[in-house]
């Protein structure tokens, strides 16, 4: 997986110059970079491109590449110009790349795939990749359940015994995820008559167990926890496969909109957010049902971010007409002690206004304020790497503002 996810960067840093009308150059690219460790080749893409997640455009365009080279720390990538077009050329011992024409010298690199840079941040979403799951409502009703532990206690912990009640006779499965039903994501609809959607429901990752003794009910030792396991914590087998998923940066096949429903940390939600930032993983309210693919890049959109206005509300026409509003005694027309009592009641009354005018802390009583929703603006660029039927989990890549829950999120 990794092997492929490399070499769709590299086609990008190799071979970008075909298309160079289409795509922009990062206006404060360098001359040259060297490859330190901790970059990644999306990191580079962006020192030289304006829209780094479009290697797939160059990779379409340049079809006869067939073997692209890995990247590694040390390497210099640089970038000159043939015939008006930009070309990257890559160096490294015993080896130049320019363009599309690639000569090769003898040499030996031991463990490359491994000393290679990766083309994201691997470790941001590898624990999404294996334990954080989206449910259907009755999904986890017929998964193997925790029963009691072994002192007849409600919760567990690490290296406790737990016992287990509808695992199959045959079952020959030794290690078990242990995961809980969460929240219902829903799709919240403008109409308060129209009941919410309903998307998926979060299985919340509890820990690892290990079977001990068949039977009914079977036991198992608790071998890792993120949390306590509790009585009713469901049991799903641990499949020896790579858990990870193969992915494409690129845009989406058809235009997709949606919004950004929740924030995950560790393997577990993250409530109360206040900004999300980059490297961070937000769970979408779109998924295979919309055609979203792990790979597709998605624009972040700030929307319905609203502010106070406490100006155009309290602006000075507004103020005078409430000054001129006066007092009038009952019998002031026709009485001279009402008409001389409300010329004094006035005064004092002007006199007050005009002290507040002047020094606006005592002012500030009668200031109001209107919610103002501001323009949607684009505040950053998200990955999708994991994909269920109506919800889908994505890496924010950038960001030029802030962004929230609720977002919009759209196709580039």
């Amino acid at each position: 997986m990794l092997n492929k996810i490399l070499i769709s960067f590299v086609i990008l840093l190799l071979f970008f110059s075909a298309n160079a009308d289409e795509l922009k150059l990062n206006p404060e690219h360098p001359g040259e970079y060297t490859v330190v460790k901790g970059d990644t080749l999306w990191d580079i893409s962006a020192r030289f491109l304006k829209q780094p997640w479009r290697w797939l455009e160059i990779w379409g365009v340049n079809p006869q590449i067939k073997n692209p080279h890995l990247i590694y720390p040390g390497d210099v990538v640089s970038l000159s110009f043939k015939d008006g077009k930009p070309v990257l050329n890559l160096e490294r011992a015993g080896q130049v790349t320019v363009g599309r024409n690639v000569k090769l010298s003898p040499t030996i690199r031991s463990s490359e795939n491994i000393d290679a840079i990766p083309a994201i941040p691997i470790d941001a979403i590898q624990q999404f990749l294996m334990w954080p799951i989206i449910l259907e409502e009755d999904e986890m009703d017929d998964w193997p359940y925790v029963v009691s532990s072994y002192d007849g206690h409600l919760i567990a912990a690490e290296n406790n015994i737990i016992y287990i009640r509808g695992l199959p006779d045959d079952s020959g499965t030794k290690e078990y995820s242990i995961y809980r039903k969460g929240q219902a994501y829903k799709n919240v609809k403008k109409d308060k008559d129209e009941e919410d959607e309903v998307l998926g429901y979060e299985a919340i990752y509890i820990g690892q167990a290990v079977m001990q003794r068949k039977g009914d009910p079977a036991s198992a030792v608790v071998t890792s926890v993120d949390r306590e396991v509790l009585v009713g914590d469901r049991l799903v087998p641990n499949t020896d496969g790579d858990m990870s998923i193969e992915f494409l940066p690129g845009p989406t096949k058809t235009k997709v909109e949606g919004s950004i429903l929740s924030v995950l940390t560790g393997i577990s939600q993250l409530g109360g957010v206040a900004q999300i930032g980059q490297y961070q993983v937000v769970v979408l309210n779109i998924g295979e049902n919309n055609g979203i693919e792990p790979g597709n890049v998605l624009g972040i959109f700030q929307n319905n971010f609203k502010v106070k206005d406490s100006i155009g509300i309290n602006k000075p026409e507004a103020l005078e007409k409430e000054d001129a509003k006066r007092i009038k005694f009952e019998r002031e027309d026709a009485n001279l002690f009402d008409r001389e009592l409300s010329k004094l009641v006035n005064t004092i009354r002007g006199a007050i206004i005009k002290f507040d005018k002047k020094f606006p802390t005592f002012a500030n009583r009668k200031v109001s304020s209107e919610a103002i929703t501001l323009p949607e603006e684009h505040v950053g660029v998200m990955m999708v790497f994991r994909t269920f039927k109506k919800i889908s989990y994505a890496l924010v890549m950038e960001t030029s503002g802030p962004v929230h829950i609720f977002d919009a999120v759209r196709s580039l």
